[in-house]
Formats: C-alpha cells, sequence, structure tokens
C-alpha cells in the first residue's frame, strides 16, 4: 500500500525545491519563525543608539575621523546596503560619505566581483563610496599585529588598522565549527592574513570536540577570534539576525564581545532544536542562495545534518553550486588527492595546514567516515562529486525510499539555519 506523503520545500538555488516523503515517518526541523521587522530601519537605528554595552555609536565618533566598516562577503545573506545606511545616517553631521571605507572581510574568500558589490550595497553605494575588497594573500594589505590567543600569529588589514574608527558589521546565525558568526570573526578571519587563518583554524582546532554549532566559550577556534578583536581593538559591533526570508527580525550594537553574546542568545533560541535520537537519513540544504553557491560552502548543511544522523545513515544534501567546487582554491583538488575519506582525513590531520581548503576537506571527511553522503545539485556531474567521495542523489524521494520503509528520516529545510542536537 503506498505510503501518506508531505511535501517539504527545501531552501535549493534560487527557486527552492519541493520534495515528497513519507509522512508519518518524517520530522521536520525549521527555525522558529518569526516575521520581519514592522520598521527594520528603527531596529537597525535603536542597535546604534541603545547599545548592548557601551555608548551610543554617536559618542564614539568625532568629526574629521576616519570610519573603517567590516562586511559580510557575497557568500553571506547580510543586509549590507540597509546597515551602511543605518551607519551613515546615524552618524550624520558627524561623518561625511568620503570619511568612511567598507571593508569587504572576504577571509580567504576570493574578491567580489563590481557587480557583487552593486548586488551587495545597492548601485549608489557601491558607486559612491571607498570600498575595498580583502586580500589575504598580498603583503601590502597586511600588517603584523603580534601574537594573541593560543600563539596566532597574526597580520590585520592595514586599511583597517589606519582607520581611527573600527566598525565590524554582520549577522549571527549558528557556526559549524566557531560556534556563532558574525561579532568578532568580522576581524578574523575576515580581515586576517592567510596565515593567521591557517593557524585559528588548523587541525587541532578544528578536530577538538569544543569546535562545534553553538559553543564559543571553550572553543579553541573561538576563544582565539574573541583575543583577536579584544587585543588588536573594534570601536562598535553591529550585528543583525535574520528571519528565513532574510529579513531583519533584530538587531544588537555595542562593544563587540558583549554585543555578540546578545545576539546568539537570541539565534540560540531560534535556531538550536532538541530531537529524541538520531535518524536513518538526514535531508538537509544549505539554506538557498546565495549560501548554497558551491560545494565548499554546503559542507556547512552536511555538517547540521550529522549531528543527528545514525552512524552508517545517509545524508542527503539539496545544494545549487552555481560556482561548481569552486573552480578556485584548492578544495577539490584536496578532495581528490586520496584515496578515501578515512585516508583523507588522517592526511588532513598530520600535515600543517598550507591552504585554506584543508579546515573544510578536514570536517567533510569527518563527515564521510560516520555517514553516507548524497548531492542533489545542478552545478556538480556525478563524476564531479565522485572525485570529492560523495554520490549523486538525482532524485531525492526515490533515494529517500531506496533506504527502507522503516527508514526514519529528518528534514532540514534551511540546513544550517536549524541546529538540532540529540537530547
Amino acid at each position: 500500500m503506498p505510503e501518506t506523503t508531505v511535501t517539504v520545500d527545501l531552501a535549493y538555488g534560487r527557486t527552492g525545491l519541493p520534495v515528497p516523503l513519507p509522512a508519518d515517518r518524517t520530522t521536520v526541523i525549521e527555525p522558529v519563525q518569526h516575521d520581519a521587522a514592522a520598521d527594520p530601519r528603527a531596529v537597525l537605528r535603536d542597535a546604534l543608539r541603545k547599545p548592548v554595552a557601551g555608548p551610543p555609536l554617536r559618542e564614539r565618533v568625532r568629526p574629521g575621523q576616519t570610519i573603517a566598516v567590516s562586511l559580510c562577503d557575497a557568500t553571506r545573506p547580510q543586509p549590507r546596503e540597509a546597515m551602511v545606511r543605518a551607519l551613515l545616517d546615524e552618524l550624520s553631521g558627524i561623518a561625511r560619505p568620503a570619511d568612511f571605507t567598507l571593508l569587504v572581510a572576504t577571509g580567504t574568500h576570493r574578491a567580489n566581483t563590481p557587480a557583487e558589490l552593486t548586488a551587495m550595497l545597492g548601485a549608489e553605494l557601491a558607486g559612491s563610496m571607498r570600498i575595498v575588497n580583502h586580500d589575504s594573500r598580498d603583503p601590502e594589505m597586511l600588517r603584523w599585529c603580534g601574537t594573541f590567543g593560543d600563539g596566532v600569529p597574526v597580520w590585520l588589514n592595514r586599511h583597517w588598522l589606519d582607520a581611527d574608527v573600527r566598525i565590524t558589521t554582520g549577522f549571527v546565525e549558528p557556526h559549524f565549527f566557531a560556534g556563532f558568526s558574525g561579532g568578532p570573526k568580522l576581524v578574523a578571519p575576515g580581515l586576517a592574513a592567510l596565515e593567521t587563518v591557517l593557524t585559528l583554524h588548523d587541525a587541532r582546532r578544528i578536530g577538538d570536540a569544543r569546535a562545534t554549532w553553538g559553543v564559543c566559550e571553550g572553543n579553541p577556534v573561538h576563544d582565539d577570534v574573541r583575543a583577536i578583536a579584544a587585543a588588536t581593538g573594534v570601536d562598535y559591533g553591529f550585528d543583525v539576525v535574520l528571519n528565513r526570508d532574510q529579513d531583519v527580525i533584530a538587531a544588537f550594537g555595542g562593544d563587540i564581545l558583549q554585543m555578540h553574546a546578545a545576539a546568539r542568545a537570541e539565534v540560540r533560541e531560534i535556531s538550536m532544536r532538541p530531537v529524541p535520537g538520531r535518524f536513518d537519513v538526514v535531508v538537509t540544504t544549505n539554506a538557498g542562495y546565495p549560501l548554497d553557491q558551491n560545494l565548499y560552502q554546503a559542507v556547512k548543511g552536511m555538517s547540521a545534518a550529522a549531528t543527528v544522523v545514525r552512524p552508517g545513515g545517509l545524508i542527503i544534501c539539496a545544494a545549487a553550486c552555481e560556482d561548481g567546487f569552486p573552480d578556485h582554491g584548492s578544495f577539490r583538488e584536496v578532495l581528490a588527492s586520496e584515496p578515501s575519506p578515512a585516508a583523507l582525513l588522517a592526511a588532513v590531520q598530520a600535515r600543517p595546514a598550507t591552504v585554506p581548503d584543508q579546515w573544510q576537506v578536514q570536517i567533510l571527511a569527518r563527515i564521510l567516515t560516520h555517514a553516507r553522503v548524497g548531492v542533489h545539485t545542478g552545478g556538480l556531474s556525478a563524476a564531479d562529486l565522485r572525485t570529492a567521495h560523495l554520490d549523486a542523489v538525482p532524485d531525492i524521494a526515490e533515494a529517500v525510499a531506496a533506504e527502507g520503509r522503516e527508514a526514519r528520516i529528518c528534514v532540514l529545510p534551511e540546513g544550517p539555519q536549524t541546529i538540532p542536537y540529540v537530547v
């Protein structure tokens, strides 16, 4: 007798993907949905005027000072234009647009193109303000700051260091090895040198059990991220919380570490959900465009699924991967360098990190030694996926059915926007 199905809408690419799944065996886990703020401009303004800790923004800036603003790059759904306009409005009469430098905190990612910058900031801001793509590999862009945290050698963007006032802007969500995004991450790794990032994300730190979703204090990655931001100086932190439609629902401002702690407490309540046990199949995503542009980023969705899949179970990740692996960087090359996930994990853990892609490889290899992983994508072929030790899943419903009528199924339609944990 055919099973009754329920259609689950997955966040996939630019359009979404409906998938029919067995109704009585499927558990759908989503973030607590919040409506968009009725007046997002007021919410942003209040975060600048009523900070979590410390004085309001206007009291921290004097006329004639230069201001550096750190922004997420194009792989993140930050409402950059709205946040930059809030800064400009709030500092009107104190600072001119010409006093600002907008720094795209690429970390080790590629530079954003002019078209991407226009999409990120709007045509007016992109065409009128000074914008600098951070380059972690360009020694002319970097300056030595010292050694901080647990022996992290720190070089940061010189435009950031030269500014009289430094403001981070970002959005907060659970992060698969740093605990949460936003806040001090907009300094390092966002504006740091490659060597700094490689140390922050080395095999020892990434391999620590505390380097995981929702953990900051005691997490060796985030402990050092906070130490760098505190030691090198941030004048104001400004973060937002978004709903599944990427609308602003809350904003936080003030001294960066206290601001970030308040923001992530809010996100924890929205995005982390308990489940009573592990599942045979977990269907996940990387939250759709722009977060699922490549396989490298989609590892985050797989990591969210790995928290609740049984050993030997099946993870299916739906990610459009418009940008492929991506083609730039060494992610594909490192994934293909060993014959099996176990050999890949051992190799990555045994050698010092020399390229940034190794930490994503380490996490993916660890997932692959725990469970089988298939990918539904239009951006990579089955042969491409095989080089990464992954299986192609042309039809998600068929792949789930092949696991048998007793298989318990979990679905994370928003991928890493919702982090389940076993209680």
